[in-house]
């Protein structure tokens, strides 16, 4: 299994940030549930966030660590999934930057 990490900076200081992963959980749970199933998300503190998906059979699980001026995402991919480490990047890079805009 492979670790994936992706920095994203933002200026929201930790609560917003907080504030914006749980309004964005409560959308991709709505939008995609049914396509990938289960999303789960708990927050182990008020500055990290455990989150899990299967998304076609593969397990992915990791974290979201919410600094003041940055989130931090650590992602553990299935060994199938490793080879498209580039492209989940950019998009949590992607996604992300959304959340932290909206």
């Amino acid at each position: 299994m492979k670790t994936l990490e992706v920095r994203v900076p933002h200026d929201l200081g930790v609560e917003g940030a907080h504030q914006r992963l749980d309004a964005a959980l409560v959308k991709a749970r709505a939008q995609y549930e049914q396509q990938v199933g289960q999303i789960d998300a708990d927050w182990e503190a008020d500055d990290r966030l455990k989150v899990g998906v299967t998304v076609m059979g593969m397990k992915f699980d990791g974290q979201i660590d919410v600094l003041p001026d940055a989130l931090v995402v650590n992602l553990n991919l299935p060994m199938m999934a490793s080879m498209f480490a580039g492209k989940i990047r950019e998009g949590i890079e992607q996604q992300l930057a959304t959340v932290i805009k909206a």
